[in-house]
């Protein structure tokens, strides 16, 4: 089956006082219709900025994608116009924003929000776009939802408001959803239910999801891929089972091991991950063999680790500032 989406050598830098940020610096990875891919990471691996990349939402200044590919159902996505590109964002590719509290706005009606994008890119009447914004919000965990329409996203709390994000997101059918931390404002039940309705729908209709996450519980339930992103490069990629019962690098290792677990017991320590990430202004260089620029190599069918250039017995690509 061809990918839905590709992402080849993509770099994505942030120019600033204090020098060059590779925030996103030569990843790749693809995706098929109907798979859900997990992208984990601390903050800042640049897992955000992936995401606003393909969806060509680097703002310049300072931001820059200088180099790549991103094909959706084979076209590039970076060299097309950007009144094609539009056409593409909301109708195409769906998003779920980070921030609920910053991505509404705040003088429109939540009902003018969601309905906007299905009457332009559905060609809906307003009536037909307003039945379907109920059932949207419905769909979604908000109650009376035909009342709720009038108002404006200050009168929803974070929650509610991520919940809109999400109904805004699947509006118009798209055919990928990218979700950037899609249940952070959300109690654990409602997470479940969100998760769970966009699992279905993937299933059901085929559409791909991309969900970029800190929660390792939410990527071994839902997850069939997982990428593991850390200092701006994809360091490790395979099947969620894989990733979770035989990781290859030593920071996938880390962020397994730095999580709780209930069959431990109580007096069991956590084990942290020593140092803080590298600076992304600076040349990363691994600690185990001091070289840059990690290469993927494949450990095990469909399951890649980075490993050092000049060293292919390094234990695995891990620059960290250890103070």
């Amino acid at each position: 089956m061809a990918a839905l989406l590709e992402v080849k050598n993509l770099r994505t830098h942030f120019y600033t006082i204090e020098g060059e940020v590779k925030a996103v610096d030569g990843v790749s990875y693809d995706l098929q219709p109907g798979e859900i891919l997990g992208l984990v990471g601390e903050s800042g691996c640049g897992k955000s900025v992936s995401a606003m990349s393909v969806m060509r939402l680097i703002p310049w200044p300072p931001g820059k994608i200088l180099d790549g590919e991103v094909l959706f159902d084979g076209v590039d996505l970076l060299q097309l116009e950007e009144e094609e590109m539009r056409k593409i964002r909301g109708k195409e590719i769906g998003m779920v924003f980070q921030e609920p509290m910053t991505s509404l706005n705040p003088v429109l009606t939540i009902g003018k929000q969601l309905t906007e994008t299905m009457e332009l890119h559905l060609g809906l009447t307003p009536e037909e776009a307003t039945n379907r914004a109920i059932e949207l919000l419905e769909m979604v965990g908000i109650p009376d939802a035909g009342s709720r329409l009038p108002q404006y996203p200050h009168q929803f709390s974070g929650g509610m408001r991520q919940r809109v994000m999400i109904a805004m997101a699947m509006s118009c059918n798209p055919r990928l959803i990218i979700a950037d931390e899609p249940t952070t404002a959300l109690d654990v039940t409602i997470q479940a239910q969100i998760l769970d309705l966009m699992q279905d729908l993937c299933r059901q209709n085929g559409v791909a999801l991309i969900v970029i996450t800190h929660n390792l519980g939410v990527v071994a339930r839902y997850a069939d891929r997982v990428n593991v992103m850390y200092a701006g490069n994809v360091v490790e990629r395979g099947s969620a089972q894989e990733i979770y019962h035989n990781p290859q690098h030593p920071y996938t290792k880390g962020l397994l091991n730095s999580v709780p677990r209930l069959d431990d017991t109580v007096k069991k320590k956590l084990d942290p991950i020593q140092g803080l990430p590298p600076s992304l202004s600076k040349p990363c260089l691994c600690q185990f063999c001091g070289e840059p620029q990690p290469t993927l190599v494949e450990v095990s069918k469909d399951h890649l680790a980075a490993r050092c250039n000049a060293d292919p017995n390094c234990v695995g690509w891990f620059p960290r500032d250890l103070g």
